[in-house]
C-alpha cells in the first residue's frame, strides 16, 4: 500500500517533476501532466500512459489500475488505487508517464 505523499514524493523524484493544480487535484508535471492525485477521490491517483501501457497494466492488475471513463480513458489515463499499489509498481507507473509526456532532452536523464 502506498500513501498520497508516497505517490507525491515518487513523482516529484523525477526529473524537472513540478507539482501544481489542475481541476480541483494535484497535479505533476514536467511541462505537460503526466499524473494527479485525488481524482475521483483521495483513494486514487491518475497516470497519462498509452493506450497500449494501459491496456498491459490493467490485464496484469486489475485490482490496481483502471481505464478512467470516457475519452481520456480511451487515451491511455490510467487510475491507480493507492491502497492496492506497491512502491515498486507505482513508479514504474510514474516513470511510464513520465516518458510519455517529457520533453527529449530529459529523456537521457538516468531515472
Amino acid at each position: 500500500m502506498i500513501t498520497p505523499d508516497d505517490f507525491r514524493r515518487l513523482a516529484l523524484a523525477l526529473p524537472q517533476a513540478v507539482e501544481g493544480a489542475h481541476m480541483g487535484t494535484v497535479d505533476f508535471r514536467c511541462g505537460k501532466i503526466f499524473a494527479t492525485l485525488g481524482n475521483p477521490d483521495g483513494a486514487w491517483a491518475m497516470v497519462k500512459l498509452t493506450p497500449d501501457q494501459q491496456e498491459m497494466r490493467v490485464a496484469a492488475e486489475p485490482e490496481i489500475f483502471t481505464p478512467v471513463p470516457g475519452g481520456w480513458g480511451r487515451g491511455g489515463a490510467t487510475r491507480l488505487r493507492l491502497a492496492a499499489c506497491d512502491e515498486a509498481t507505482a513508479r514504474g507507473a510514474l516513470l511510464d508517464a513520465w516518458r510519455n509526456v517529457a520533453p527529449k532532452k530529459l529523456l537521457g536523464a538516468n531515472v
